[in-house]
């Protein structure tokens, strides 16, 4: 049954790319040490290059230097480390204010909500009808105690896509770190840290192919980084654990076979499935900016019936989307994402979103779009909601 699914949650997870599986093996069954010196055995120090190696790979893709990437678990760990370790190593020093916007990702504004039950003040910026954030109230916003903002580049949800080098530059001029999740952008979209003058950079495998629970953390050189999680010395002394030389290496690989043609298919699936959802379904709304926005990214909500429903019936009908209907989520409330950017309750649980991935085809996008429009016409039938026009 599952092999026969349309997946079009590319978001949440993607399929692992079999180059990327083939990668990682060796490491799996004969290059299965943990990462040692030069002064080691061979194995040891055949991890420890394959490591170095990725690290660099990874690096290069931000156009950093290679001791400037850190290792993660993914992308929570990463965001957490960003805010917790800038946190511990300024907060004495400096101050005790950050800021970030209302459509972040749970592991920022999770990780920022912890921070202020701890005594760190929090400003969350509003965005606008299209999730835009205005980086002049990233300016109004930093204080004299300010020590991090935090941005994300591309929405989970949305897609839509923020000027995080107008925002970059912003703090920079103030001496404030900026730090941005780049997690859904992360080879989708450029961002040169020689260009764009970030600080740190949240970035995932599992959103490019590429094998889940690893992920990394720019770290500029100079950026002052606090240790919040105790052990060993690994990771250049930023993160203790044995590090994950197979998850590393399938992960440096996934991101070397992401192209800008691959990206530009995307974009063009992506206003394929924009294009015929908004025209020839009746009562829809485009949530995020139609053009600023992800290339893999399209969420719309479908008036006077549940996304739940929807999701549901695609489900049986071999699609798999995803929904900011409360009923999918274990908080059990409405996307924030689509209350941020002004929407209602109704708005969100209506709303579905379907991310494209490397194994998604124009035949994938149009049958979803006759199963949607088929399903919605189905349950607006049976919604007291629905006009009588």
């Amino acid at each position: 049954m599952f092999g026969e699914t349309v997946y079009l949650d590319n978001a949440a997870a993607t399929r692992l790319d079999e180059r990327v599986l083939e990668a990682m093996k060796p490491y799996f069954f004969d290059t299965y040490a943990v990462a040692t010196s030069e002064f080691g055995y061979s194995m040891g120090i055949e991890a420890r290059e394959a490591l170095e190696q990725a690290r660099t790979s990874l690096a290069s893709r931000l156009g950093a230097h290679a001791e400037e990437f850190i290792f993660t678990s993914g992308s929570t760990e990463s965001s957490n480390m960003a805010l917790k370790g800038v946190a511990l190593a300024l907060g004495e020093k400096k101050g005790r204010h950050l800021v970030t916007s209302r459509i972040e990702d749970f592991p920022v504004l999770n990780t920022a909500a912890a921070l202020g039950k701890s005594g760190f003040r929090v400003s969350v910026l509003d965005v606008d009808g299209d999730g835009l954030l205005d980086p002049v109230a990233v300016e109004k916003a930093i204080a004299p105690d300010t020590i991090l903002v935090s941005i994300q580049h591309g929405n989970q949800e949305i897609g839509t896509v923020q000027d995080v080098e107008s925002i970059a530059k912003t703090c920079q001029a103030k001496g404030i770190l900026f730090h941005v999740d780049a997690t859904h952008s992360f080879t989708r979209l450029p961002l040169d840290v020689n260009r764009v003058p970030v600080d740190l950079v949240t970035v995932a495998g599992h959103t490019i192919h590429g094998p889940k629970g690893v992920g990394g953390l720019y770290v500029r050189t100079g950026t002052p980084l606090g240790k919040w999680m105790d052990g060993g010395f690994q990771e250049l002394n930023r993160r203790a654990g044995v590090e994950d030389i197979s998850g590393a290496v399938g992960f440096a690989r996934a991101a070397e076979l992401v192209t800008a043609e691959e990206n530009d298919r995307l974009r063009a699936l992506r206003d394929r499935l924009l294009d015929r959802a908004l025209s020839e379904i009746p009562y829809t709304t485009l949530n995020g900016h139609r053009t600023r926005r992800l290339p893999q990214n399209a969420n719309i909500t479908f008036h006077f019936v549940e996304g739940e429903s929807i999701t549901l019936h695609l489900d049986m009908r071999g699609f798999a989307v995803s929904t900011g209907s409360a009923c999918f989520s274990k908080s059990l409330e409405a996307s924030h994402v689509i209350l941020g950017i002004g929407g209602d309750h109704e708005r969100a649980h209506g709303s579905v979103r379907f991310s494209l991935g490397r194994y998604n085809t124009e035949a994938d996008v149009d049958g979803v779009l006759d199963a949607i429009a088929e399903v919605v016409a189905e349950l607006r039938a049976i919604s007291p909601l629905t006009p009588n026009d």
